[in-house]
């Protein structure tokens, strides 16, 4: 009996491990994207302090993903970013706006390069749902025996709480006008995205703003159209 409920223990410490572990990737996925996107207007003006601009606001926020990349583990993301880091310090160097593009765009695909591998990573390394499926099949005596982690508890309860967001959004989608709506979700989109990239943040809170970027990009989607 002893044995049987030490596996269970080594289980659930192996699955609150993996959930850390994915969220980590997750978070720094979040974040890496948005250095994406600055270091894409960065190389869509043709202003070269505009440019440098954008470009800072990528390097900060890579900065502020190191953290949470090494939490991750995932070495091929995370070298592929430390690359898009030197490229993007060489074009606010730059002293012609060819040259500064030149060293964004090597930046940006080096940078898409971290994401690929971080979604790799997540995929071929993430047990997260089967091991939640095998929590859910344990019989009710077991249950009694070993709390299940609170993180998944926490995710639940902020789920739940999004719901009646993702209904109302995807209302405002089906009946506002276009780029209305398109403005009104890219805003909320925004507001998560520098949310993320706040250090000392809650797990709840990096959760929920997480999980409210992932709705709206989703409606954002679906409004394409509108440009």
């Amino acid at each position: 009996m002893k044995y049987f409920y030490f596996i269970l223990l080594t289980t659930l410490l192996v699955l609150f491990s993996s959930f850390e572990l994915n969220k980590a990737c997750e978070y720094a996925g979040s974040n890496i994207g948005y250095v994406k996107t600055e270091t894409q207007k960065a190389i869509d003006v043709n202003d070269i302090n505009i440019a440098r601009y954008h470009a800072y606001k990528a390097l900060k926020a890579i900065e502020k993903t190191k953290e949470q990349l090494s939490n991750c583990g995932c070495d091929y993301a995370e070298t592929n970013l430390k690359e898009s880091f030197k490229d993007l310090v060489l074009a606010t160097k730059a002293t012609t706006l060819r040259s500064t593009k030149i060293l964004l765009n090597r930046s940006l695909e080096k940078t898409n390069g971290s994401l690929e591998a971080l979604q790799k990573h997540e995929l071929h390394n993430s047990n997260y749902a089967s091991d939640v499926l095998a929590m859910n099949t344990v019989g009710s005596e077991q249950k009694k025996s070993v709390a299940a982690p609170k993180g998944i508890y926490l995710e639940q309860k902020i789920d739940s709480t999004l719901f009646a967001y993702e209904k109302s959004l995807q209302k405002i989608v089906e009946t506002v006008d276009c780029k209305k709506a398109l403005n009104y979700a890219t805003q909320i989109f925004e507001h998560c995205e520098q949310q993320l990239l706040k250090p000392n943040l809650s797990e709840g809170k990096k959760y929920y703003n997480l999980r409210t970027k992932e709705i709206t990009a989703s409606a954002i989607e679906q409004l394409k159209s509108c440009n």
